[in-house]
């Protein structure tokens, strides 16, 4: 199923015409529940790799913050058992899981001592370029794959790995790598497991955040927004209210390719290629859910009516059940002069 996000509710740039120039293409992912094979783009899912190449591995250091690190079948095993729990059928009163499930997932994120690197990497989205306009590689590929070490590194982020490829050179069945190695540790909460998603690419305009605005500019919108707001909905004072532009009109929430940044608890920085000085270009959005209280209206016509069963541990608004900090954005930058030098992450 495709999905759709509304129309946004007024035509900002015929308001705001310096916006125009502003405006960018980006990707929203819609990542939903699925079982997607490694010759599809997807998240959480399999990866088309060959068998004779190298799983990549990390040898960084790991920040566990007090915690201990769990294994990858701890989580999995974990999200089954409540999943299973929050879709039986329970009678008033209750309790979720009875004492001796209680007591398994005690066991279960107990943790263990962490093992000495590297890491195996996790896969984290696999995107043919057929798939997501606008999203281009170094020449002969047609494959982004990006992995990550499922601990938090520097900034309090997982550490991502990009790979891009020529999908063609490994086609055969044969040739693929079946069961790659997994990471002997994952972050205490398992925030950085994704559940398999297919995905249904959707293209759409955003602009920029306030935060990257003039600041006359940004005032502006500020008091329209106001106005706007009030116009609505004059009884409602937990709504956007200034905020009406960034929670409305600015940048689509959710997984996605390009567009602009989710800046939000912290202004934007420099942020420039370590070798060329590039100004670096925003490639993928890692998102905690696509639609919270203040992103209602980017919810896809196609969700808008709510699950027509009871809902498990997966929530409609976050399939992959990834977790960034609290809550929040990883996105990751590459230079737009090559391919070849690093990438950057950054929490929004």
């Amino acid at each position: 199923m495709a999905r759709t996000t509304p129309p946004r509710p007024v035509d900002i740039a015929s308001v705001f015409p310096e916006l125009a120039p502003l405006a960018r293409q980006t990707v929203r992912l819609h990542p939903r529940p699925g079982e997607p094979t490694a010759h599809e783009s997807s998240v959480g899912g399999p990866l088309l790799w060959p068998a004779d190449e190298e799983w990549p591995v990390c040898a960084k250091e790991h920040h566990h913050y007090g915690v201990l690190p769990v294994s990858l079948d701890d989580v999995r095993r974990s999200r089954a058992l409540l999943e299973a729990a929050w879709l039986r059928p329970r009678a008033p009163h209750e309790n979720l899981l009875d004492p001796g499930q209680e007591a398994y997932l005690d066991e279960l994120q107990t943790g263990h001592p962490p093992h000495p690197a590297p890491n195996a990497l996790l896969p984290v989205a696999q995107l043919y370029l057929r798939d997501i306009p606008g999203l281009a590689g170094p020449g002969g590929t047609d494959l982004l794959q990006v992995l990550w070490c499922p601990l938090d590194h520097d900034e309090g982020l997982p550490a991502a790995h990009l790979v891009w490829r020529d999908s063609r050179s490994v086609d055969s069945v044969d040739k693929l790598l079946a069961d790659p190695p997994e990471p002997a540790d994952v972050d205490h909460y398992g925030s950085y497991v994704p559940e398999p998603c297919v995905l249904h690419p959707e293209v759409v305009t955003e602009y920029p955040a306030p935060h990257e605005l003039p600041e006359e500019l940004a005032e502006r919108l500020y008091e329209w927004g106001r106005r706007q707001w009030a116009e609505q909905d004059p009884d409602d004072e937990s709504g956007p209210g200034g905020a009406y532009y960034q929670y409305e009109h600015s940048v689509a929430p959710g997984w996605k390719v390009g567009g602009w940044g989710p800046w939000s608890f912290c202004d934007p920085w420099p942020m420039h290629c370590e070798v060329c000085e590039a100004a670096y270009r925003p490639l993928l959005t890692v998102s905690s859910g696509e639609w919270d209280g203040g992103s209602g209206s980017w919810i896809p016509l196609e969700d808008q009516e709510g699950p027509s069963a009871p809902v498990g541990l997966r929530k409609p608004e976050d399939p992959p059940m990834v977790g960034i900090g609290r809550g929040y954005n990883m996105q990751i930058y590459i230079c737009p002069t090559s391919f070849d030098h690093p990438h950057l992450e950054n929490m929004q």
